[in-house]
């Protein structure tokens, strides 16, 4: 029988340190194959590869897109690239982004859930907001086991206290014990169960990822912050989760965060408007002022005002809504 050789982690605020100090107590002989998700820009490099190489005893890459799957081998999400594993190999996608993030923690852990099931191991590091929440509820929905990050540990307890509060973990254990538990759990023997045809319909889903609504979706009367598409809602698993037709997808926290980020742009392209229209209107003032209309000049001056100060309330709105963060 197989062991527990699928290792998934996933992790973003204050994750490089969390990453490399689990892959820094990997023993050499892991006998399974390590998937991570960082939460990173998508535009440069990373040098995460070079980093858990170098910390750790095993070799990291981002891999190629059908690269085939090793033990002792740990194969990190490249930038702007979701990171998913089909049965035997790895592939590449830059499908919508999950939680305002590609690479998405949920992506990794979903598609490893639906292509090895009760062989997978997923683990939620330190982080903010809830990515990773929805994918570890699927790796426990399929058999494998659910290990988070004891939040008191996390330099950002969000991703961690989300999987806790949602999903019936199986270990909560500081970050200086999350490696030698890995590599307990990679010993374990289980029955494989190899996917379905209905599974391998989803895993190519996964690579072109959208469209068509599932059973049980509802219409949640919220836009997508990314697309501006309608929003359906779910609740399977007890857990809620939204995803528009183009498939860009939120858990909670994660579309709170992105649509307040949405409402901040939008604020400051109305400042912007009101700046604008202000200097057109003291333009059209020293216009008049020049041809002697005093009227003329006294109305513009007027809508000048009203906007500059409109300008004014919103931008210190802004500013001091930032402070307080």
């Amino acid at each position: 029988m197989p062991n527990r050789d699928i290792l998934v982690l996933g992790a973003s605020a204050g994750g490089v340190q969390a990453l490399s100090q689990v892959v820094h107590g990997f023993p050499a002989d892991l006998p399974a194959a390590v998937f991570v998700v960082l939460h990173i820009a998508a535009h440069g490099t990373s040098a995460m590869p070079n980093i858990l190489s170098r910390v750790g005893p095993l070799p990291a890459v981002h891999p190629r897109d059908g690269e085939t799957i090793d033990c002792g081998k740990i194969y990190v999400a490249p930038p702007d690239h979701h990171l998913i594993v089909e049965r035997g190999r790895v592939r590449l996608s830059r499908g919508p982004s999950e939680n305002s993030y590609r690479p998405a923690v949920d992506v990794l852990f979903r598609t490893a859930a639906n292509s090895y099931g009760n062989r997978v191991v997923g683990a939620v590091l330190t982080g903010n907001l809830d990515d990773g929440t929805a994918g570890l509820a699927a790796i426990k929905k399929h058999g494998g086991v659910a290990v988070v990050q004891d939040p008191e540990t996390a330099d950002y307890p969000g991703m961690p206290a989300s999987a806790m509060a949602f999903v019936d973990v199986d270990h909560v254990v500081p970050l200086d014990n999350i490696a030698a538990l890995l590599a307990a759990l990679a010993q374990e023997t289980v029955e494989d169960h190899p996917p379905e045809d209905e599974e391998s319909e989803d895993m190519k889903e996964e690579l072109e990822r959208g469209a068509d609504r599932e059973p049980g979706e509802v219409p949640s009367g919220f836009t997508c912050p990314e697309c501006g598409g309608a929003l359906w809602e779910s609740q399977a698993d007890q857990l809620i989760h939204f995803r528009c037709r183009t498939g860009h997808a939120y858990a909670p926290e994660s579309l709170l965060a992105s649509q307040f980020d949405s409402l901040e742009a939008t604020l400051w392209a109305a400042v912007r408007a009101l700046e604008e229209n202000a200097s057109l209107a003291r333009r059209m003032e020293r216009w008049m002022e020049g041809r002697g209309n005093t009227s003329g000049k006294s109305r513009y001056d007027r809508r000048a005002r009203e906007a500059e100060g409109h300008a004014e309330a919103l931008r210190r709105l802004l500013v001091e809504e930032h402070v307080k963060v």
